[in-house]
């Protein structure tokens, strides 16, 4: 196995985790949906969280994974396209310990500490 398909097992295996977990996010709304529907009153709710702060919760969970998701097939568009692992910005490579460790990274940490991102 080259060090591409290597990479495109892992992005793909990567892209089917997110999507497991979307997926679970789904069936949690729609069953918290139900119960916003039916309650009248949840903030005062004795037993724990209000559902509305619940239902906040797990939809800023599922933006994020959507957005990982979107990071992901552009990891994967630019592996075929022979452009994964060069810096956007500078053209240079992107160190493999950084790509190991955020395999959807488009700047080499030299970049990405200029645009103010996370390294």
């Amino acid at each position: 196995m080259t060090e591409r398909d290597e990479i495109e097992r892992m992005l793909r295996s990567r892209l089917s985790e997110l999507e497991s977990r979307a997926s679970a996010l789904d069936d949690a709304l729609a069953a918290l949906g139900g119960l916003r529907d039916a309650s009248t009153d949840d903030e005062h709710d004795p037993d724990g969280a209000p559902v509305s702060g619940e239902w906040s919760r797990l939809t800023g969970i599922r933006h994020e994974i959507e957005a990982e998701i979107a990071a992901t097939n552009a990891a994967l568009t630019r592996l075929a396209a022979g452009g994964y692992g060069v810096c956007a910005r500078c053209g240079s490579p992107i160190a493999p310990a950084r790509l190991a460790a955020r395999p959807t990274a488009t700047l080499c940490i030299a970049c990405a500490e200029l645009a103010g991102r996370r390294p």
